[in-house]
């Protein structure tokens, strides 16, 4: 199949693509910031409502233990995904940062080490907590300074949290080697893996990382669900940020001990629907194969990039060897903001601003930039389209 027949069926399984917005063909190209969902998705959240609501744990009757097992058999497909050992390696959470704060609560005051690229929810959790934060730097072209990383990690440090792919730039970082490195010198990893999961694959026990975490949204799941990875000998040294229902062993008026890994660390009634419906994602997105979605994508970004450049003025920030299907740009003279909303006049969605990672831009003396990302239902047509529209925006804001 060609990268435009692929593209071409996959935009059929989203009903969001057929709408128009401002009177033009909807072009969404913003799927770093949150992905779309196909009607599998979106089906098994209504199903679940529709046919098997009922809580989880709580129940003898048929909608509750029906629901249980099948929230435990999406924890299981999680494991699988992204190659766990077992499923209680996988903890439900509301997303990328909920699973960091709640490893950087457990490293309260401890030396950390992050970089200058990365997402804002890991760098304040880290703060909030007390951590004693190193920064890996960057070059001009977006990359990690892995010289400068080995300097930091004689000053042994208790972690290193670090992007698999950076949200900011698309910079895939060299997470194996970050990884060997860190453990060589006694550091644990946590890899942010956001931007991750739909577009490359993931297999824990190949990198060998301690802590992963995910969210949903991202890869054509529902909102307001993630997940944290552990390994098993590390989640049961961790302590829960979250007391409530369900993450208990025994209670007392004065005491209280907690269950196992994972659910001591799901306080409450958990997001069901939104689990179901990541299964269902992930259903998709094995469906699709992530070697095609790369294959796909990476065509999307060459002729992205050498279409982009042939506009005058027009500067792409972060231009590393290895990246994913992220392109940031600023184009002279023109404020990012005004860009992006001419281009929403046109029908095109794309994000603006400083993408949560104001470090990284104050490193390259911006405030903002423009950010396109893309996904595997967009196409080579719709790429000409925002070309056209980025000259017809230059010819009238400048």
């Amino acid at each position: 199949m060609s990268t435009l027949d692929f593209a071409l069926a996959v935009r059929e399984d989203f009903p969001i693509l057929k709408q128009k917005v401002h009177g033009k063909p909807l072009i969404y190209l913003d799927s770093a910031a949150t992905s779309q969902k196909p009607q599998t998705v979106i089906d098994a959240i209504s199903h679940f409502y529709m046919h098997e609501c009922g809580t989880v744990h709580r129940g003898v009757y048929h909608l509750s233990t029906h629901a249980t097992q099948k929230y435990h058999g999406v924890r299981e497909r999680v494991a699988h995904f992204l190659g766990a050992k077992c499923p209680d390696e996988i903890i439900f959470t509301r997303g990328t940062t909920d699973g960091i704060n709640l490893i950087a609560s457990n490293f309260r005051g401890k030396k950390v080490i992050l970089s200058e690229m990365e997402h804002h929810s890991n760098i304040v959790p880290w703060q909030l907590h007390g951590a004693d934060i190193s920064y890996i730097p960057i070059n001009d072209h977006a990359e990690l300074e892995l010289k400068a990383f080995d300097e930091l990690l004689t000053e042994s440090p208790a972690i290193v949290s670090i992007a698999h792919i950076a949200n900011s730039t698309g910079t895939i970082n060299p997470i194996e080697t970050i990884i060997e490195r860190a453990h060589e010198k006694g550091a644990l990893v946590l890899v942010d893996a956001a931007q991750s999961p739909a577009h490359l694959p993931l297999h824990v026990g190949d990198l060998n990382c301690d802590f992963l975490a995910l969210s949903s949204h991202k890869a054509f799941g529902p909102t307001g669900l993630g997940v944290l990875y552990g390994k098993s000998h590390l989640l049961k040294q961790l302590s829960p940020i979250q007391g409530g229902g369900d993450m208990i062993d025994e209670v007392t008026l004065n005491h209280t001990t907690y269950g196992e890994a994972p659910l001591k660390f799901e306080a409450g009634t958990p997001p069901i629907a939104q689990v179901m419906g990541f299964g269902a994602a992930i259903e998709y997105i094995d469906s699709l194969g992530l070697e095609n979605i790369r294959i796909h994508e990476e065509h999307l970004m060459a002729y992205a990039t050498q279409q982009l450049l042939t506009i005058d003025g027009l500067q792409i920030i972060g231009r590393a060897k290895n990246k994913s299907s992220i392109i940031s740009f600023v184009v002279e003279g023109i404020h990012h903001l005004d860009l992006a909303s001419f281009l929403d006049l046109e029908g095109i969605a794309i994000r603006s601003g400083h993408h949560c990672a104001q470090p990284l831009l104050k490193r390259f003396d911006l405030t903002g930039t423009n950010r396109i990302s893309f996904a595997p239902f967009n196409t080579f047509e719709e790429i000409d389209t925002l070309i056209e529209a980025l000259k017809k925006a230059a010819s009238i804001l400048k």
